[in-house]
């Protein structure tokens, strides 16, 4: 958690905040909003341990509002900050029940709370793969994330 830390800070730096409102394409996200849930991602781990379900029916969720790079990285640290705490506090025992996502009476995955946190990781990586092409469509260099990136060629 803490690796993948350090590769979703580095891009979350290089987001500029007037490109907030730019997306790719009419059904892509704004970079806000694909920004603010990267940011917010971490937390799902704490979420995750200290529930049982997550049920979309009736939530209206609204991304947390930022207007600033700054912002949008003292999210993410609030984040992995809650994210991490309940890892650490967590025992083996604490990841083996079910946990479900669910809108109303449609059940959309039941996994444990293992496998949800492990989703949750790979959720980060996936939309900071996003993030990496909204960069290269605007000129931003990406940072490298799993070794260096064709920005900065460090082999």
């Amino acid at each position: 958690m803490e690796e993948e830390a350090v590769t979703t800070r580095k891009m979350l730096q290089r987001v500029p905040a007037d490109k907030f409102d730019w997306k790719p394409h009419e059904k892509s996200m704004a970079m806000r909003n694909l920004t603010v849930h990267i940011a917010e991602l971490p937390s799902w781990v704490a979420m995750t341990l200290n529930t049982n379900e997550l049920n979309f029916e009736g939530m209206d969720y609204t991304p947390t509002p930022v207007s600033s790079t700054e912002e949008l990285l003292a999210i993410f640290e609030k984040s992995f900050a809650e994210g991490k705490a309940a890892l650490e506090k967590a025992s083996e025992d604490d990841l083996l029940p079910n946990w479900t996502l669910r809108t109303g009476e449609k059940i959309h995955s039941v996994r444990t709370k293992y496998e949800v946190i492990r989703m949750s990781f790979c959720q980060t990586v996936h939309h900071r793969a996003q993030l990496g092409v909204y960069l290269r469509l605007l000129n931003i260099p990406i940072p490298g994330s799993y070794g260096p990136s064709a920005d900065e060629n460090n082999f």
